[in-house]
């Protein structure tokens, strides 16, 4: 091949690829448990506090919380399930279009309740202009206020995607996995050819692009590939075990989230050891959770590990992925230190 040939191969390779169109961005989420929860509690406490004024008795303001609630609860919960349930639809809006669709939406939760209220009370002439304007006051007040918690995430979910960036592979561990994997082609050529093929699996998953969540079945093997190539440069001073739930494999959890937690049990745990550590993950579905655990030996000494960015990185996009129905903790327990989560099912 002539240099008109490579540098014609070389310009194919590097040429762009074609845009994707993008993605439709839906402002405000009202799908998460987290939102759910503060917009009942926050409209609740609306209905608490405009039933003081209907009488100076306690018995009466109890009452009346008691009928507006009826008619609250209901309402903004079909709110919620609408606006969550329509997500798709209401992204494809401009951004001042998704507002007032929630307005809209709101204003007609409000005529729902007031029509609520109508079934339940004596005949009387029912306040379904106020009823309308309330719905939509109260829902423009949400909606502003998941946007604005929408905005206040952009900053943290970009430093979030650098830290993965930064914590997905060192430098060094790709030099000395080429390293085994040339020391072992003369002696055992099928090992090393293991080697490079797990080597190449997990930098496909790295290098290509992905979405932003993957099933734990899937960062299950990322972390597997990630492991047998650590054990032939560390050898019998890495012990894995593995107890793997298969119910809980489709669980929706970041994409390379369990790889830098297994590279931080080697780096803590086997590294400054000379009689290596026990790595240990764990994956087991109670119910409708899943609960996720890595756990590995600590040198006597060394203390409790530093969480470093890659323990950071995993505990900032849980939490921009779950909301509030994500748990992250980490703990030292006998010797051993324990990284534990918690993710929907």
């Amino acid at each position: 091949m002539d240099d008109s040939q490579l540098l014609s191969a070389f310009q194919e390779l590097n040429r762009p690829a074609k845009a994707a169109p993008p993605r439709p961005v839906m402002l405000f989420d009202a799908c998460h448990v987290g939102v759910v929860l503060r917009t009942v509690l926050f409209v609740e406490a609306v209905m608490a506090i405009g039933a003081m004024f209907s009488g100076p008795s306690l018995e009466a303001w109890v009452e009346r919380v008691a009928v507006l609630s009826g008619a609250a609860l209901p309402a903004t919960l079909g709110w919620l399930a609408i606006a969550c349930g329509g997500k798709n639809v209401f992204a494809r809006l401009p951004a001042f279009g998704q507002q007032v669709a929630g307005v809209l939406l709101g204003a007609l939760a409000g005529l729902a309740g007031c029509g609520l209220l109508a079934l339940v009370l004596p005949p009387r002439p029912m306040p379904w202009v106020a009823s309308a304007l309330a719905g939509a006051f109260l829902s423009g007040i949400v909606v502003s206020a998941l946007v604005l918690r929408a905005k206040g995430r952009m900053p943290a979910e970009t430093a979030a995607r650098l830290a993965e960036l930064q914590a997905r592979i060192r430098p060094h561990f790709l030099f000395n996995s080429l390293n085994s994997a040339i020391a072992l082609v003369r002696e055992d050529p099928a090992r090393a050819e293991h080697l490079l093929e797990d080597l190449s699996e997990l930098f496909r998953h790295v290098l290509v692009a992905k979405a932003d969540s993957a099933t734990l079945a899937e960062e299950v093997q990322v972390a597997r590939h990630y492991l047998d190539i650590e054990q032939v440069r560390f050898g019998e001073r890495l012990r894995v075990e593995w107890a793997i739930d298969p119910d809980a494999g489709k669980a929706k959890v970041p994409a390379l989230f369990l790889q830098p937690l297994v590279e931080n049990a080697v780096k803590h745990g086997v590294e400054p050891s000379p009689t290596g550590a026990d790595v240990k993950v764990t994956t087991q579905r109670r119910g409708s959770t899943v609960v996720i655990k890595v756990t590995n030996t600590v040198p006597s000494g060394q203390g409790r590990p530093g969480h470093g960015v890659a323990l950071d990185n995993v505990r900032d996009r849980l939490r921009l992925l779950h909301d509030v129905q994500a748990q992250f903790q980490t703990a030292l327990i006998d010797g051993r230190y324990q990284v534990r989560m918690e993710v929907p099912a």
